[in-house]
């Protein structure tokens, strides 16, 4: 049922790119609503599945692959729009290419993918819920009003162009604060992942110290050979 969920997740989101690019302005007022439909079906996924002890590997996989396909595709196809800018949607991708190789990595090891995060700075930027709430609340806030001021410059022309400076600078304002959190969360990933050496460089055989001395590899009829020797006569 749960990867149910996160399919119906990941269809829904390509019938929210039509509408966006294809449907009348009055069908476009609903975009707003579904995007945030959308995003509230992460949740329900995750709950769904802990309920039913429907938790696997390929559940959370696909999870974390249909969330930063939402994610990544919504940055995208705002910015072919030309509702936002397009350094924006690239900043995103990146960002999200690098932090997923970096957790994929501390996954196929023993370490999970907030594991790395050993500073106190680090682990409330990135591990801790608050966060991550305040994060996703500012992004699916951007991707709403984004969608939302679409279908209302056609329709209120009038009330747009009145209100329009408010609105982008509205729109100016939650596009930086999703940027600056981005990298914000992103940067402790990346430092503590490069600092931490047992990650990036695997530990070699230890060195010999110098106080050890060399194994003797004489062999026994050696040693008594010259112990004979050594005999006074």
């Amino acid at each position: 049922m749960a990867n149910l969920i996160t399919l119906a997740r990941f269809c829904l989101l390509f019938l929210l790119i039509g509408m966006a690019y294809r449907a009348p302005a009055p069908w476009q007022l609903l975009d707003a609503p579904l995007v945030i439909f959308i995003i509230a079906l992460d949740g329900l996924d995750g709950y769904v599945a802990r309920r039913r002890g429907e938790t696997s590997v390929f559940g959370s996989i696909f999870d974390i692959a249909v969330d930063r396909a939402v994610e990544n595709v919504l940055w995208i196809v705002l910015g072919d729009l030309g509702l936002i800018p397009m350094w924006v949607a690239i900043v995103f991708v990146c960002r999200g290419a690098i932090v997923d190789t970096i957790r994929y990595a501390v996954m196929s090891g023993d370490a999970t993918p907030f594991g790395i995060m050993h500073s106190p700075l680090g682990k409330m930027l990135v591990a801790s819920r608050a966060m991550r709430g305040i994060y996703g609340g500012v992004k699916t806030a951007t991707f709403a009003w984004v969608l939302l001021l679409q279908p209302l410059q056609m329709l209120a022309a009038a009330w747009w162009q009145r209100w329009s400076d408010v609105g982008n600078a509205v729109t100016s304002g939650l596009i930086g604060a999703s940027v600056a959190l981005c990298l914000l969360r992103g940067m402790p990933v990346v430092v503590e992942f490069v600092l931490d050496q047992r990650i990036i460089r695997p530990r070699g055989p230890a060195p010999l110290r110098p106080e050890v001395a060399a194994p003797d590899t004489n062999t026994t009829a050696d040693v008594i050979a010259t112990t004979d020797s050594q005999r006074l006569p």
